[in-house]
């Protein structure tokens, strides 16, 4: 551990420590292969630990915390960070393994990138508080959830029973669930700010507007959804948001720094965001930068939150705990679980549960699967929860500071959920270590096996896959020294899962599970059997893993790759013990 990390960890304990059940010791624990199917116990709390203490490889854990870090510094060539100031967070198993902050909560004077001196220049900490943008409608979320466990909203009842304004233009069979699921089809956005004159001509502009498609037959993110979604909690309980989510939400889990409109006591610790011309607002420093909720007095169901990572991490565990934190319930299990369940099977690749949205590798990276949980939000701000590994990680920035046009963070946002996806282990299934295959981008690596066959053979290996679906791994042999290939068609198994590749390829999510694999191998003579590994443009999964090959003829065995692994000729390939 680093004298950097002890500091941070230090002080991190102080902040989170809480009565609780004391998180795992590793193991097991930190195994990718082996997936979690259930919460938490409810009475784990965040604790601080070096990432080595729970099983987790701290060169990867290190990698995390440095990725986030580079965006804040300008690359030769360019004019400018990907973002001004970052604070990261990550932790596993209910311990806190990495948490940093690097760059400048405040650095410019207008969108062109102008500089203050340099001695007002303000670093930003671990303890910055950032405007969270659209991961405010997670907050949203939780509390229309909670009127549903009360018996006030039923989520399949029209929103028009709630808000019979909203009947209007066509509008009367959109229901609760499909504003959570972004299946209303109500448009994207509207310039409320600039459209109408005050925040109750704005909202009912929201009440009035006419969908852009039938509801539940499209797939539309769209702002409009939350901030009706903000306004049925508060037409049921008779008490304004800001206050919902206080009593509901922040109060109880202890996010002492989170929440609608801070206050000015606190300027010091808030990172800036843009500097607007149209609304004229200047640099935007401790107020919404969203300017629909902004024109909504700073609290909307879209938008509005402000937070630390510290207090997004209590969040983030009670959502692995199944709903509760420091001994305080904000939902039942059951509704956890409804909003990490697939809502959205009939708009491929915009997989959603209520409110959180799942699945997204283009931010979560090899930390996806289809209950990976997460939002992000427009001013540079994400969080990525994996309850099958039992991880998280935020990452706060201020990406819009001085302006929006500066560009995305995606890349940061991949970088990180990467290296702590890759800071847990696939264990070989075979002796110390297994052939573990590239995982770049835009790259194809070959693990190649010369055999000589005579009769009938067959082909036997583990295979381990998660994966881009369009990052393919194929199974394939030659009979002429490599001039020609031809796949190989195998069949896998995993208790009762099985998976019939006829063409030789296999790709995509496979239940981060070891596969123990079967392929006929007709013909005699000399052979080349190959894995060939290939990934597109963007984005990764936890990667492909090939160990214990054998190969048997009639019955009899002829090679054994945990005796003579020399006889593998690898390109891209790598023997990895995790």
């Amino acid at each position: 551990m680093t004298a950097r990390r002890v500091i941070l960890v230090t002080a991190l304990a102080t902040a989170l420590l809480g009565a609780g059940v004391p998180a795992g010791a590793g193991g097991d624990d930190a195994r990718f292969d082996r997936p979690h199917d259930d919460f938490m116990s409810p009475r784990t709390t965040l604790r601080a630990a070096d990432p080595g203490d729970v099983g987790l490889d701290e060169d990867r854990v290190d990698a995390l915390v440095e990725a986030a870090a580079s965006y804040t510094q300008t690359p030769p060539g360019t004019a400018h960070p990907l973002y001004s100031g970052m604070t990261v967070l990550a932790a596993h198993d209910g311990r806190v393994v990495a948490e940093d902050a690097a760059g400048w909560a405040l650095r410019f004077t207008d969108n062109a990138g102008g500089e203050l001196p340099q001695d007002e220049w303000v670093a930003a900490g671990t303890d910055t508080i950032y405007d969270l943008a659209s991961v405010s409608k997670l907050f949203t979320t939780i509390v229309v959830l909670q009127q549903v466990e009360a018996g006030r909203v039923d989520l399949d009842a029209p929103v028009a029973r709630y808000l019979p304004a909203f009947a209007a233009n066509g509008k009367e069979a959109i229901t609760v669930r499909q504003l959570l699921t972004h299946t209303s089809g109500l448009v994207a956005w509207l310039p409320l700010w600039r459209d109408w004159p005050t925040p109750e001509a704005r909202i009912a502009a929201v009440l009035n507007t006419t969908p852009a498609n039938p509801p539940g037959t499209t797939y539309l993110y769209s702002d409009l959804n939350m901030i009706t979604a903000g306004l049925i909690a508060e037409t049921v309980t008779g008490e304004p948001l800001d206050e919902l989510v206080a009593g509901g939400v922040t109060g109880p889990l202890g996010m002492t720094d989170t929440g609608y409109n801070p206050p000015a006591s606190e300027l010091h610790r808030i990172a800036a965001t843009e500097f607007q011309a149209a609304p004229p607002r200047g640099m935007v420093r401790g107020e919404v930068h969203d300017e629909n909720a902004w024109s909504l007095n700073g609290v909307a169901g879209h938008a509005g939150v402000f937070g630390t990572a510290q207090d997004l991490a209590r969040l983030a565990q009670a959502i692995l705990n199944g709903g509760a934190y420091g001994g305080e319930r904000i939902l039942r299990p059951d509704t956890v679980e409804a909003m990490l369940t697939d809502e959205n099977a009939a708009f491929p690749g915009n997989a959603h549960g209520l409110g959180f949205e799942l699945d997204q590798r283009w931010y979560m990276d090899a930390l996806a699967s289809p209950s990976s949980a997460g939002h992000t939000g427009f001013t540079g701000t994400s969080m990525v929860v994996d309850p099958q590994s039992r991880s998280f990680v935020i990452l706060l920035t201020n990406r819009v500071h001085p302006s929006r046009s500066w560009g995305s963070i995606n890349p940061a946002r991949r970088a990180v959920a990467h290296e702590l996806a890759y800071a847990l282990a696939v264990e070989p299934r075979a002796g110390d270590d297994a052939w573990r295959a590239h995982e770049g981008d835009a790259t194809t690596s070959t693990l190649s096996l010369p055999v000589e066959l005579s009769g009938s053979s067959t082909l036997l290996f583990d295979l381990f896959v998660d994966t881009e679906s369009t990052d393919t791994l194929t199974l394939e042999r030659s009979t002429d020294d490599g001039a020609t290939w031809t796949p190989v068609p195998f069949s896998a198994r995993a208790g009762g899962e099985t998976i019939d590749a006829t063409d030789g390829v296999v790709s995509g999510y496979q239940g981060r599970q070891w596969w123990t694999v079967r392929a006929g191998l007709p013909g005699d003579g000399d052979t080349i059997l190959r894995w060939r590994y290939v990934t597109d443009a963007l984005y990764q999964g936890r990667g492909v893993y090939v160990d214990g090959v054998k190969v048997r003829t009639r019955g009899k065995p002829v090679f054994d790759g945990e005796r003579h692994p020399d006889r593998f000729v690898a390109d891209g390939w790598v023997r990895s013990r995790r």
